[in-house]
């Protein structure tokens, strides 16, 4: 089974005095690359959680997004009433003024307001926690159903290069005889007499050159390996992607060697198959 690296998760946590939403988002990329955008009072707690959603995603582009939106009047900001009586006291002996004016003018000067770190509750971190697991649980889930699409696929390009395989060895003894009879006729039009025997031996050394016996066989080993894999049950885009290159090569070696038209526009469909393989391995995990 394998799972695509595009999905998309989303979580929704609401807490006594806000509400806290977790997004996570990933595309495909040849390693993890995790942006993480976290307000600042769960700063010092964002290796904890790059860590859960590494050990999730393995692969891919992820943006993962932690939104707090507070719902009921709460916040970390208090007046610095020490620093505000100060200025106070001394704006009473420049200006002539009642006290609410004063109050309005020392509350603008610098460091009349302090804002206090909140400390987190870890109550609250384990709740967010078990958010991002359900948001991880989704993006999962997304990432597995696109997998399931992308490996129906896979598999009928590889079904589609089977049958142009079985096509080439139903052709390749017609092939032979044609590279034998087309030397024949050539040693003919030359109206000179012949060894036989030498003739058949560098008609044979000749054939040779063109035989595509072995890459017949490796091929076919690499398209039931390609099959294997895909069946079990790990993800693994890399393998898979190794798979296509060796298929590529025994591909590319049958048409440099067949020097038959009929076969050669086969070799043309199989890379055709092969490539939009390459193009859908870039999203598998």
């Amino acid at each position: 089974m394998i799972q695509s690296m595009t999905g998309f998760g989303k979580s929704l946590l609401q807490l006594p005095t806000k509400k806290i939403t977790v997004e996570i988002k990933s595309l495909n990329s040849k390693n993890l690359d995790l942006n993480a955008r976290i307000p600042g009072q769960y700063r010092e707690k964002e290796l904890d959680l790059r860590k859960i959603i590494a050990n999730s995603l393995t692969r891919g582009k992820v943006d993962f997004s932690l939104y707090v939106e507070v719902t009921k009047e709460e916040t970390s900001s208090v007046v610095n009433a020490p620093i505000v009586k100060a200025y106070m006291e001394q704006l009473r002996d420049i200006v002539n003024a009642d006290d609410d004016e004063l109050l309005k003018m020392a509350i603008r000067m610098p460091d009349s307001m302090k804002t206090e770190r909140e400390e987190i509750d870890e109550t609250e971190f384990s709740s967010i926690e078990k958010a991002v697991m359900t948001a991880l649980e989704e993006i999962n889930t997304f990432r597995t159903d696109e997998g399931k699409a992308l490996e129906k696929d896979l598999n009928v390009r590889i079904a589609n290069i089977e049958t142009l395989l079985s096509d080439i060895i139903a052709m390749d003894p017609d092939r032979i005889a044609g590279v034998r009879e087309r030397l024949r006729k050539g040693v003919e039009e030359l109206k000179e007499r012949v060894d036989e025997n030498r003739f058949e031996q560098e008609l044979v050394f000749y054939i040779e050159k063109f035989d595509i016996t072995e890459e017949k066989v490796r091929l076919d080993n690499h398209l039931s390996y390609f099959k294997e894999t895909i069946a079990s049950e790990d993800s693994n885009g890399r393998k898979l992607a190794f798979i296509s290159q060796e298929m590529g090569r025994e591909i590319n070696t049958i048409g440099s060697k067949s020097n038959y038209a009929p076969m050669q526009q086969l070799v043309v469909q199989m890379k055709d198959e092969l490539e939009k393989i390459k193009e859908q391995l870039l999203n598998v995990l």
